[in-house]
């Protein structure tokens, strides 16, 4: 049942993204940080649909554990983009609780996982 919340929650944490990152370019004419926000943001999902066709356990942990590096690094850019004053506190408040959120939900499922190795 996780894995599919993870799932939910990982594309509509994507889709905030994508449209963060087009307001970014177009609206703040922000592409460097946006463009490394985009590609973190999206990889997310993406490594958690690949873990859905992992060859074993440790093929899907590892998954995991990509998708967990990948939503660090969002929540590090989203702060710098905060920081850099390219977004304001509401939007900066709003989107990193679901990126935190994304980062627990990631760590609990890796540490059940990692119990059936």
């Amino acid at each position: 049942m996780k894995e599919n919340v993870l799932k939910e929650k990982s594309y509509a944490f994507a889709l905030r993204v994508v449209k963060a990152y087009g307001y970014l370019s177009e609206e703040r004419n922000e592409r460097v940080l946006s463009k490394q926000l985009l590609r973190s943001g999206t990889s997310v999902g993406a490594m958690l649909r690949e873990a859905e066709y992992a060859q074993s356990m440790p093929d899907f942990v590892s998954k995991l554990s990509i998708a967990l590096k990948e939503a660090n690094e969002t929540e590090y850019w989203l702060m710098l983009l905060k920081d850099g004053g390219y977004i304001g506190e509401d939007v900066f408040s709003s989107i990193i609780n679901d990126c935190r959120d994304l980062i627990r939900l990631l760590v609990s499922s890796i540490k059940t996982s990692k119990q059936k190795l």
